[in-house]
C-alpha cells in the first residue's frame, strides 16, 4: 500500500530553482535514504513533504490517518509546554497516559474519604479508568522511557536536568529519543546521526533496521544508510530519481546506468555524423537518385528518438595536502596523562606514543574525553598530571569540529588571506575554487556560511598550512559523501602522521591504522575499524563464563535421520551441478549468436549494436558465475 506520493513538487527561492518536478512514491514499511550533495534540497524536500515549507507547485499525498514525525536539524527540540526536565520530556510523549495517571491518583484520594454511595460510584469510575490505563500500556512506559534514555546515552543523573541546561547535541538526541518513542506511522529523520557516538549509532541503527513503519531518512553516513535504508532518492541538478536499493548499491547502479547512456549517446552522436557525410557526399553528386538517397537519411535522423548527453555529477572536491619536511620519527610521546575538569576525571595514567606515517584514531562514547585529549595535545587545555613531548620537526595543524578558528566577521577570501599574508590573491582564489568558493561567494562573511561552508573552509586554510602531523577532530562533520570522499582520499595520499576522532566508520575503515579506544579501561588496537570491531566481540566472549554441557551420544534414530539428511544434500547438490552445466551450454550458444549478430546483420544498426553489447556483458558475467561454481563443485569432488 502507497504511505506516501510525492507528484511534480517544484521550489524556488527567488530566481534560483531549488527542486524541480520532484516525483516518487513509497510504500508502507520502505525505509527510504535521500541523498545529495550539499544544498541539493534534501532538507527542503522533508520541509516540503510535511507543510512547513509550500511548494510553488506539485502535490503530497498521505495515506488515510498517518501519522507524521520529525527530527529537524536545524532546532530539533520543541519543549513541551510544562514540561522542563529530561524524564518529564520524555513522560510528556505519552499525554494521555500521564492524564490518565494523574486522574487515577486523584481518584484513589477521594476514595479514602468518600461516603459509601461515593464511593462505589467512584470504584467503578476507577475500574474502567484503570483497565484502559493497562490496556494502554500505563504499567510499563516509564520505565520504556528510562531504557530508551539510557540506549541515548542520557544516565539517571540527567533525568532531572532542565532542558535549558543540556546542549545542542543532548537536546538533538533527547528529541530523537522522544520521536522514536511515540513511533509515528512516517517518521522523518533529518540527520539523526549528529552527535551520537558509535555506540548509540549503532543501537539506532538496529532499531531503525527493524522499524515497521515508514521511514525517511537524510544522512551522509554510508554505513548508517546502507544498514537501515532499502531504497534511496538521489537529489541531483534539482531533479530526484528513486532507487530500489540501499546506498551502496544505488551508487553503483547509478553509475553504471550514467556509463551506459554515455555510451549510447556516444553511439547515436557516431551515426548521426555518419549520415550527415553520407547526406553531404550525396547532395555533392546532386543527382535525382542522390537526392533521394540524401532525404531519406534524412528522415531517418528525423525519426531517431534523441539521447540527451548525461549531465555531469555535481563537481566534487578535489585537493591534496601540501608537503612539507619530513618529522623524526617519533612524532609524540604521553606519559602517565591525566584529564579532568574540577572534580570530575575524564581518564588518567594514559599512556602512548606515536610513530611517523601513523594513523591513529581515537574512539569511545561522547564525554569520554576524546575531544579533550586532543586539545590538551595542543596545548588549549591543561593536563592535571602526566607529561606531552613532540617529536623533532613536527609541525602540527589542527582541524576543530566546531571551526572556531574562523573568524565570524571576515570575508572567506580574508579569512585565508590573514592566514597566509604572502600567498596572491590569484593563488587564493584558485585555492577557493577548489573548495567551491566561486566568484561571489569569496565576499560571504564566514558568519553566514552554513556548516558545510565552515568545514570546507577550515580545510582550505588547513591544506596550505605545510605541516606533517594533523590532528584532526570529527573532519567529516557537516560534510557531504562526496566531500568526505574527497577528503578521504587527500589523507590516504598526505605522507606525514594523524591523529583524529571521528564516529564515521568509513572514515575509519579507510585510514585508521591503530585505534586508541579511550573507554574504561584504555585499550590500544593495532590495525583497522575492523580489527578493532573484531578484537571487541572477542572481548566481550571472553568475559562471558561458559556453561558446561555434557553431550548426549547421538541415539540411532538420530544418526538414519543425519544420514538421510546428507543423502538428500547429495541429490540437491548433483542436481545444481546438472542444472549449471546445461545453463552454461544454453548461455554459451546464446554468446555465439549474439557475437554473430554484433558483428553481423546488426553491426550498422546503432541501437541495435548497443542492445546487443549490453547482452552480450550481461551474458558474460552469467557465465563466468557459472563456470566458478563449476569450478567449485570439481574441487569438491577431489577433495570428496
Amino acid at each position: 500500500m502507497t504511505t506516501l506520493s510525492v507528484n511534480n513538487l517544484c521550489y524556488s527561492v527567488g530566481t534560483k530553482t531549488i527542486l524541480e518536478g520532484i516525483t516518487f512514491s513509497i510504500e508502507e514499511g520502505d525505509r527510504l535514504g535521500i541523498v545529495g550533495v550539499n544544498g541539493s534540497g534534501k532538507t527542503t524536500l522533508l520541509r516540503l513533504i510535511t507543510g512547513i515549507e509550500k511548494a510553488e507547485s506539485g502535490e503530497v499525498y498521505f495515506a488515510r490517518d498517518k501519522i507524521l514525525g520529525m527530527l529537524r536539524q536545524d532546532d530539533p527540540f520543541q519543549v513541551l509546554q510544562g514540561e522542563d526536565t529530561v524524564l518529564s520530556q520524555m513522560y510528556a510523549a505519552f499525554p494521555q497516559l500521564v492524564r490518565d495517571e494523574k486522574r487515577l491518583a486523584e481518584m484513589e484520594a477521594e476514595m479514602e474519604t468518600a461516603s459509601p454511595e461515593q464511593l462505589l460510584s467512584l470504584s467503578a469510575g476507577y475500574e474502567r479508568l484503570n483497565t484502559r490505563f493497562i490496556n494502554d500500556g500505563g504499567l510499563h512506559y516509564k520505565s520504556r522511557c528510562k531504557s530508551l534514555l539510557a540506549k541515548m546515552g542520557f544516565g539517571e543523573e540527567t533525568y532531572c536536568r532542565s532542558i535549558s541546561t543540556l546542549s545542542g547535541g543532548q537536546r538533538t538526541r533527547l528529541a530523537l529519543a522522544r520521536l522514536l518513542f511515540q513511533e509515528p506511522d512516517i517518521l522523518i529523520l533529518d540527520e539523526p546521526t549528529n552527535h551520537l557516538d558509535i555506540d548509540t549509532m549503532s543501537w539506532l541503527e538496529g532499531h531503525l533496521a527493524g522499524y515497521k513503519k515508514t521511514l525517511l531518512l537524510v544522512s551522509h553516513d554510508r554505513y548508517f544508510l546502507d544498514r537501515v535504508t532499502n531504497k534511496t532518492l538521489d537529489i541531483e541538478h534539482h531533479k530526484a530519481k528513486l532507487y530500489k536499493c540501499s546506498y551502496t548499491a544505488y551508487k553503483k547502479q547509478k553509475e553504471e546506468q550514467r556509463a551506459a547512456l554515455e555510451k549510447q549517446y556516444i553511439l547515436q552522436q557516431r551515426e548521426i555524423a555518419r549520415l550527415e557525410a553520407y547526406i553531404e557526399q550525396q547532395r555533392r553528386w546532386n543527382r535525382e537518385r542522390n537526392i533521394i538517397a540524401a532525404e531519406s537519411r534524412e528522415k531517418a535522423i528525423a525519426r531517431m528518438d534523441k539521447i540527451e548527453r548525461p549531465q555531469d555529477a555535481p563537481r566534487a572536491l578535489q585537493f591534496a595536502f601540501s608537503k612539507t619536511v619530513q618529522s623524526g620519527n617519533d612524532v609524540l610521546d604521553v606519559k602517565d596523562l591525566a584529564i579532568g575538569f574540577g572534580e570530575k576525571n575524564l581518564f588518567s595514567d594514559l599512556t602512548f606514543s606515536v610513530k611517523r606515517g601513523e594513523r591513529l584514531l581515537i574512539a569511545g562514547p561522547n564525554g569520554c574525553g576524546k575531544s579533550s585529549l586532543l586539545k590538551t595535545l595542543l596545548g588549549k587545555l591543561f593536563a592535571q598530571a602526566g607529561s606531552i613531548t613532540f617529536g623533532y620537526n613536527v609541525r602540527v595543524g589542527y582541524y576543530d569540529q566546531e571551526n572556531q578558528n574562523l573568524s565570524p566577521d571576515k570575508t572567506v577570501l580574508d579569512e585565508l588571506w590573514d592566514a597566509y599574508p604572502t600567498i596572491s590573491r590569484q593563488e587564493l582564489h584558485a585555492v577557493l575554487a577548489v573548495f567551491m568558493f566561486r566568484g561571489e561567494d569569496v565576499e560571504k562573511t564566514v558568519s553566514v556560511l552554513s556548516g558545510g561552508e565552515r568545514a570546507r573552509l577550515t580545510l582550505a586554510k588547513l591544506i596550505l598550512s605545510k605541516v606533517n602531523v594533523l590532528i584532526l577532530d570529527e573532519p567529516t562533520n557537516h560534510l557531504d559523501i562526496s566531500s568526505r570522499e574527497a577528503l578521504e582520499n587527500a589523507l590516504e595520499a598526505f605522507e606525514g602522521t594523524i591523529i583524529a576522532v571521528s564516529h564515521d566508520r568509513y572514515f575509519m575503515q579507510r585510514l585508521a591504522t591503530r585505534i586508541l579506544s579511550l573507554q574504561n579501561p584504555v585499550r590500544d588496537y593495532r590495525g583497522g575499524y575492523t580489527e578493532y570491531i573484531a578484537a571487541l566481540e572477542q572481548t566481550e566472549d571472553m568475559s562471558k563464563t561458559p556453561v558446561a554441557k555434557t553431550v548426549a551420544p547421538p541415539t540411532g534414530k538420530e544418526l538414519y535421520i543425519k544420514k538421510k539428511e546428507e543423502q538428500a544434500a547429495l541429490r540437491r547438490k548433483e542436481a545444481r551441478r546438472k542444472k549449471v552445466i546445461q545453463e552454461i551450454e544454453r548461455l554459451e550458444k546464446e554468446l555465439a549468436d549474439i557475437t554473430d549478430r554484433l558483428y553481423g546483420e546488426d553491426a550498422t544498426d546503432y541501437v541495435k549494436a548497443a542492445q546487443l553489447e549490453d547482452q552480450r556483458i550481461y551474458v558474460e558475467d552469467q557465465l563466468m558465475q557459472l563456470y566458478e561454481e563449476e569450478a567449485n563443485f570439481s574441487i569438491a569432488q577431489d577433495v570428496e
